[in-house]
This record gives structure tokens, sequence and C-alpha cells, in this order.
């Protein structure tokens, strides 16, 4: 299940499609009921909450943590966020939440990172985004299951390396790749981002060859739509999507031929599943063939690089096994 928590962000992050104005929230109520009909209509599994930015209505969040808590149909809860909503509390609750994964979108040194992320115009004040996640290193540090997603603009694709590395000396061992989709990219930027990827894989290698559990989330992750999300699709407006397509400004028509219901009015599985195999021949018919090519392109190098990268992970794990089951105190 995808929930839309918000379209509201407190930052307008220049690569990020998403339209955030005019749109309501869910409630906590919304949350709780998106929760029990997901598990007792079809059948349960992971949860993502995504936004806009889903801190800005802490307790949705709150509410979908908690109802799925004790829920055993439920696998996982991921919530994905800026940063700028998170603090100790926030991150005592889910060092103790079992289910929880924490996914903090970066885009690696402080310079890129504040390059793209602009504060809301009008908002109110708002700490710097990358100062505020750096102060709270140590306690992210100690909280299981953190991933950073590594943004990457076609504008810093040449410093994709140089930025992976840098979020790696920030204590960071779990990663999801992310260059920019449904944007232009242009030739050279393409080049960059397939010699930064290839120089990132060559880090998670090295680091698997001296034993090290550096982790990419995009290793375990196949999408039948490039970056949008498929399933039990929530948004903020209470309506019910097989994709969360419509979050972008550019899609936002698709939303009338991608609705299949309401939380008052929800699908049946096999409708859901149905219009499911119509989205991409939608999304498709709405962008231009410049967009659609950059995408594939990017999509393409993501692909490449994982696909690479699945020999090396094997054998980091082989190793690993290998070396729990020898006695105690033996080497090779």
């Amino acid at each position: 299940m995808i929930l839309t928590v918000t379209r509201a962000c407190n930052l307008r992050c220049s690569y990020c499609p998403t339209a955030k104005d005019g749109w309501p929230s869910l409630t906590a109520d919304d949350a709780r009921m998106a929760v029990g009909l997901f598990v007792d209509r079809y059948g349960g599994g992971d949860i993502k909450m995504f936004g806009g930015e889903p801190l800005l209505v802490p307790e949705v969040v709150r509410a979908a943590f908690d109802a799925a808590r004790e829920e055993p149909r439920i696998r996982r809860v991921y919530l994905s966020t800026n940063g700028l909503g998170l603090d100790s509390e926030w991150l005592d609750y889910l060092r103790h939440y079992d289910k929880g994964i924490l996914t903090i979108s970066m885009d690696g040194a402080p310079e890129d990172h504040r390059r793209f992320r602009r504060v809301r115009p009008g908002a109110e004040a708002v700490p710097d985004a990358y100062d505020h996640v750096v102060s709270l290193i140590p306690e992210l540090l100690a909280t299981p299951r953190v991933v950073v997603t590594q943004t990457i603009a076609p504008a810093t694709a040449a410093r994709g390396l140089e930025n992976f590395r840098h979020l790696c000396s920030l204590g960071f061992k779990r990663f999801n790749l992310l260059p920019g989709y449904y944007i232009p990219w242009r030739p050279a930027q393409l080049d960059a981002l397939n010699i930064a990827l290839d120089g990132i894989a060559d880090e998670f290698r090295a680091a698997w060859s001296r034993g090290h559990n550096l982790y990419l989330r995009n290793l375990f992750v196949h999408a039948p739509t490039p970056f949008f999300n498929t399933g039990f699709v929530v948004d903020s407006d209470r309506t019910i999507h097989p994709s969360n397509i419509g979050l972008s400004g550019a899609l936002g028509d698709t939303r009338i031929d991608t609705q299949v219901g309401s939380l008052d009015d929800p699908p049946t599985a096999e409708d859901l599943a149905d219009k499911t195999i119509q989205v991409n021949d939608i999304l498709r018919s709405h962008l231009s063939d410049r967009v659609w090519d950059s995408t594939m392109a990017v999509d393409h190098a993501l692909t490449r690089t994982c696909r690479g990268l699945y020999p090396d992970y094997v054998a980091h794990r082989s190793r690993k096994k290998a070396a729990r089951a020898r006695p105690h105190g033996r080497r090779p």
C-alpha cells in the first residue's frame, strides 16, 4: 500500500515533479481506515508513506504506524522524508518500531544538497535541510534500517560518485540510488550518470570484498513503472489508484484514467489489478518523446548497474554465510 499522506512540502526541490499546492491531506482516521482496508481486502504486505513531506502531518503518519504495529499481515512500514520533520522523539519511536524503515532523501555534499532544496516561498522559518539531518546523525546511526536515498540530478551527475562518498563519510551504510526521472537529460549528463554509477558500483564491490555490509536497496526492487509505485495507492484526497503517477504535476490528468475508487467506495482486488495493466500506456500517452527517452535512458543506466552488481553481492553473501558457519576462532 502506498499512502500519499499529504502533497504539502516545506521545500521546493527543483527536480521534484510532485504537485504540492491546493491539495487536502489525509486524516488520522483515513490512515487507520486505509490500513484496515489494505489488510482485509488486499491481504496486507508492505506500507509506504510518501508526500509531499509526510512529517508535515505527523499525526497521520503516527496513526498509520500504530495501526500497522500489531497487524501480522503488515510486514514493513516505510517512511520517506526530507528529514526536516525528524527529531529525537521520532527517532526514538522508530528505534523501537520493529517493522519500520526510515528513508531520508539527500543529494550528497552540502553544496549540492542545498543547491536544489529551496524553501517554499512564504513558508515559516525552516532549518537548513543538510545541517538538520547532520545534527541528528548520532541518533540516526543508532536507529535500525535507516536508508539514504541519494538523489542525482542531471546537473550533479558528474559529482555522483563524490556525493556518494560524502554520504558514506557521514556514517551511512544503507542506500537507495535515485537519478532524476521524468525530466530531460542531455547526452553529456547521461554519460556522466553512467560514469558515476560505475564508480558507485565499484565502491560497493570494494566494500563487499572487505566484508563490509554496505546495502543497496535498488538490488531488491523491481517496479513495472519507472520511479512510480504500483499497488493499492491512496492519494491525499482519499481516492484510490493502482499507481501514484498522478503525483506529478505534469501527469495530474492521468488521475482521471487511473482512479478505481475511494476509501468510501474501494475497488475489488480484481478491479485494481485490471487497472494496473493500463498504467504504462496511460503514462506514455501523457509524456513528450524527450522526457520519455530521458526516463528510459536513466532507468536503463540504473538497471545495468544493478545487474552488474548481483554476482558480487551473491559472492559477498556467500562469504558472510561461510564465515558464520565456521567454528568460532577458526580461519580458513
